[in-house]
């Protein structure tokens, strides 16, 4: 299983980060693949997760992700109340009741689960409530990569704001959107009984999560580079950093000589 995750994050290394630096130099671009390879990252949170948790656990993480960001998404569309006034172009395919693509909760879930593992890494074993605060900053590293994603998939045409906020358009409610979607499918989580990681003792197979993270976020950097978005980028740059850089930190600390 280990081998088979390695070939194919580095797989997904290459296309993402192929198919997000050629997104506005290409003409014309295969939009299509960017579905296909928001899949294959999506396979790699779930193999990951089925090693790392358990059946048991790997499957209401994925199913409190879906559940929980499709209704949230939905919501959102409707009534603007979650994340501001926006809607879903006919790019990504089907839409759920015509509101959301059903691609989205496979993304969510396919960063929300590197995001757990960075956050749980991160958080102090000694911490008070722990489980909140772990919810906490893992819900922070999902919105980071949401930072420079965002204004892409917007240029792109993969949906669209009803307002012009104040962040290449985006009003910052959606940051805030983003935050409580991820809490509250964590919170959910752990409220279901399934505990927060207790075994440290393979820091190499988490350092994958941390890959899967950090490569996704670079895809959406490249983008908004050659897409002219060097602010998006550079925030992205910032705010993504710091969760992937002290993740792997953590990981290499206690990882068995």
């Amino acid at each position: 299983m280990r081998k088979v995750l390695f070939i194919m994050l580095a797989l997904y290394a290459i296309l993402t980060v192929g198919l997000q630096g050629a997104v506005n130099v290409v003409h014309p671009f295969p939009f299509f693949l960017f579905p296909l390879t928001t899949l294959l990252g999506f396979i790699i949170a779930l193999l990951h997760a089925l090693t790392r948790l358990n059946h048991s656990r790997m499957l209401t993480l994925l199913l409190t992700a879906f559940v929980v960001s499709l209704a949230f998404e939905s919501v959102g569309v409707l009534t603007g109340l979650v994340y501001g006034p926006y809607h879903y172009t006919e790019k990504l395919g089907y839409r759920f009741l015509g509101l959301v693509p059903l691609i989205i909760p496979i993304a969510w879930f396919m960063m929300m689960y590197p995001s757990f593992i960075i956050a749980d890494w991160i958080i102090p074993k000694t911490m008070k409530i722990r489980s909140v605060w772990v919810a906490a900053a893992g819900a922070a590293a999902m919105t980071a990569w949401d930072v420079v994603m965002d204004p892409v998939m917007v240029k792109v045409g993969h949906w669209v704001w009803d307002v012009n906020g104040p962040y290449f358009g985006i009003p910052l409610q959606n940051f805030f959107g983003w935050w409580l979607t991820t809490f509250v499918t964590f919170l959910v989580f752990i409220w279901l009984g399934k505990p927060l990681l207790a075994d440290r003792s393979d820091a190499k197979f988490d350092r994958m999560a941390v890959v899967l993270f950090s490569v996704t976020a670079l895809g959406s950097i490249l983008s908004a580079l050659t897409g002219g978005l060097g602010g998006a980028a550079l925030a992205g740059i910032f705010a993504v950093a710091p969760w992937a850089l002290f993740g792997w930190l953590r990981m290499s600390e206690r990882e068995p000589a």
